[in-house]
């Protein structure tokens, strides 16, 4: 049992977790301590800039320029690890996610990904929940808080994340492609808070509409100005 025991977390010491970071450093400490509990390789903050204590956290730093494009491609390349997972800073991950990875790791030909969850018990969170699993069943596109699990094999032969303003998420799912993608059952807990304060439908519909642009052939750099010009005026 012991043996077995120490096999296992052997297998997570193979993995580097990825996470793209500007001024988020007070959210970091959970998530950074639910890796260290399950002694995964290294973590790496591949941060486009802060002006906060994330230097202080125990991860390795790499400073690369803002833009979660470039950040994740950055950490991807910085990582030594045979197995990437890449997370977003306001992202927990549910009980049992450390067995879930070391199954995924049977299958270096694919990735995974978590079920999208809000750590709000409202109603239209549920919904929003919903319409996530309804693209993830039926477009196979995740997103990126939805984590993202991926052999180094596998990442490097795709040619990795693209260094681009917006959609770096999808696009690179898209060149994964449904046939070599896994849901895991096993729920990665987002921050609602844009949500919250954005509008849950408002938000949503912002969201969609940028999609759709990009379906359509539109550059993400053009999207990229789009969405912020979109976005709700701070008050």
């Amino acid at each position: 049992m012991k043996a077995d025991c120490q096999e296992q977390k052997e297998k997570l010491s193979a993995v580097s977790v990825v996470i793209p970071t500007l001024n988020v450093a007070t959210l970091l400490p959970p998530l950074l301590a639910a890796l260290a509990a399950e002694a995964v390789g290294e973590v790496i903050l591949a941060d486009g800039g802060s002006a906060d204590g994330v230097a202080f956290l125990p991860a390795r730093l790499i400073k690369t320029d803002p833009g979660r494009g470039g950040q994740l491609a950055a950490g991807g390349t910085a990582a030594t690890g045979d197995w990437l997972l890449f997370l977003h800073a306001d992202t927990r991950l549910e009980a049992g996610w450390a067995a879930a990875l070391r199954t995924a790791m049977n299958h270096p030909g694919r990735a995974a990904y978590f079920r999208f969850a809000l750590d709000d018990d409202s109603q239209p969170a549920r919904r929003l929940e919903a319409m996530v699993a309804w693209r993830c069943r039926w477009l196979a596109l995740p997103y990126g808080d939805q984590g993202l699990f991926i052999s180094r094999a596998l990442y490097e032969s795709l040619g990795g994340f693209r260094p681009i303003p917006l959609m770096e998420d999808v696009e690179l799912i898209r060149r994964i492609g449904r046939a070599r993608l896994t849901a895991l059952d096993i729920r990665a807990v987002t921050s609602a808070e844009r949500w919250r304060r954005d509008g849950w439908w408002g938000r949503s519909a912002r969201n969609v509409t940028i999609l759709t642009l990009w379906f359509c052939g539109l550059s993400p750099q053009r999207l990229a100005k789009i969405y912020q010009w979109s976005a709700p005026a701070k008050k």
